[in-house]
């Protein structure tokens, strides 16, 4: 176990030590949480290399990081710190934050169900076996299968998609078996965001509805509902169904109840005690059904932006009741947030290709001073290259919006939808026809 920077607070034995898994992206905001209350922070990065789909962590927060090798290894490295808890920080780390949770003894989810927990195809059937509403579904790795399972259930479109990725990469809705064929194929000849090859690939029923995010925090197996998320998403001529916007909903507004109830079945049933988690849910004519759950924070989550419309945020509740079940317990579980303003948070999509050679500042600034901006995440910079958006990675900004006044945020959506291609300046460009 190597140190990545100097102590900045003092540590020893009555220190309490949290390790997280792969914390990427929205994984940021763990530390500082985790550390105000009294925590150190190990991090262990589940791949020999930092995955370059996102931007690395950064470590500094850390009093040591370790690259894993082998499991035996790792629970002796991470052992000699006792740490009292074991987590993943984004998506990729939740496979080995299980294991190296039950193996240290820590509050943990198992890893009976592990596999429920990431798998698509193994999650949707484990909610079926529950009882719990859900789509039909074909798993395999011969395209004539998939082709087949398509045209014999005759009702149109489906979706097909990777068993193991996430932020939308590589999910197409089609309409026809060409379009199933051409989807299939490419995700089987593709790899994940997290550089896994597909040796399979999985066709679902298209569920018909709007698509809602629910985001808990569990502790012991009692929550709290930290939002419910209206999507907005727009379906490309490539059968691409990308994110555009998400709205905050009231805690009892509309399928708000409703939705948090089937979410908080579908965690019971996948296994899930302990930790954040993120789930988007269709609300289809017949109630609710899971397109997928992940056991870690929202990628869209920033604590000040959802403290600001929510009265509280993932991170904070996530280190509560890691560090502090008991208050977690007594003012936060079996409860939900309140609304305390309308709240957007935006990832702009582009048609836009080519490399950045700057950020256009007076673009940025004229964003920033919109007056419902509360904040915006570049994601490029100079040196990086813009590709149209096909999925979450392949936006191009992400801005967080609120205001007491709908009609204000309608305003600034719309002005944001005419600055946002004007904030990377690029060479050679070229629009796609995406």
């Amino acid at each position: 176990m190597v140190p990545t920077a100097p102590d900045r607070s003092p540590s020893g034995p009555d220190r309490p030590v949290v390790v997280l898994v792969d914390a990427y992206t929205s994984g940021k905001y763990l530390p500082p949480e985790f550390a105000a209350l009294g925590a150190d922070l190990v991090h262990v990065q589940s791949t020999p290399e930092f995955m370059p789909s996102m931007p690395a962590p950064d470590l500094s927060p850390y009093r040591a990081a370790l690259v894993h090798q082998d499991v035996d290894r790792t629970v002796a490295q991470l052992a000699a710190c006792r740490p009292v808890a074991v987590l993943a920080g984004q998506e990729p780390g939740v496979d080995l934050a299980d294991v190296l949770a039950e193996r240290l003894g820590v509050p943990a989810n198992g890893t009976a169900l592990s596999a429920a927990r990431r798998d698509k195809y193994v999650m949707i059937e484990t909610l079926r076996a529950a009882g719990l509403r859900c789509a039909d579904q074909a798993r395999s790795g011969d395209v004539d299968r998939l082709v087949a399972w398509a045209r014999a259930r005759g009702s149109w479109p489906v979706v097909v998609k990777p068993l193991r990725s996430a932020a939308g990469d590589s999910v197409f809705v089609c309409r026809d078996t060409a379009e199933v064929r051409q989807a299939a194929e490419a995700v089987l000849a593709g790899e994940t965001i997290y550089q896994e090859s597909n040796h399979e690939a999985l066709v679902q029923s298209y569920l018909h509805g709007t698509e809602y995010v629910v985001d808990m925090v569990s502790r012991d197996g009692r929550r709290h509902l930290c939002g419910v998320w209206e999507y907005q998403k727009r379906l490309l001529p490539s059968g691409r169904n990308i994110y555009d916007r998400e709205r905050l909903l009231a805690h009892d507004e509309g399928p708000a109840p409703a939705l948090a109830a089937y979410v908080s079945a579908a965690l019971d049933a996948l296994g899930v005690r302990h930790g954040p988690t993120h789930a988007e849910v269709i609300m289809t004519p017949e109630g609710p059904a899971l397109v997928e759950v992940g056991t870690r924070i929202a990628g869209n989550m920033h604590p000040g932006f959802h403290d600001a419309c929510a009265g509280g945020n993932q991170a904070t509740l996530t280190a509560l009741a890691y560090l502090d079940p008991e208050t977690f317990h007594a003012r936060h579980a079996d409860r939900s947030y309140r609304r305390r303003a309308h709240a957007v948070c935006c990832t702009t999509p582009t048609t836009q290709e080519g490399l950045v050679e700057a950020v256009d500042e007076a673009a940025v600034a004229a964003i920033r001073a919109l007056p419902t901006v509360h904040g915006l995440n570049l994601k490029l910079g100079p040196g990086q290259y813009l590709r149209p958006t096909v999925d979450l990675y392949t936006s191009t900004l992400r801005v967080f919006l609120l205001s007491e006044d709908p009609g204000a945020l309608a305003r600034d959506l719309e002005r944001l939808g005419e600055l946002k291609d004007q904030v990377y300046r690029l060479r050679d460009r070229q629009e796609s026809l995406l």
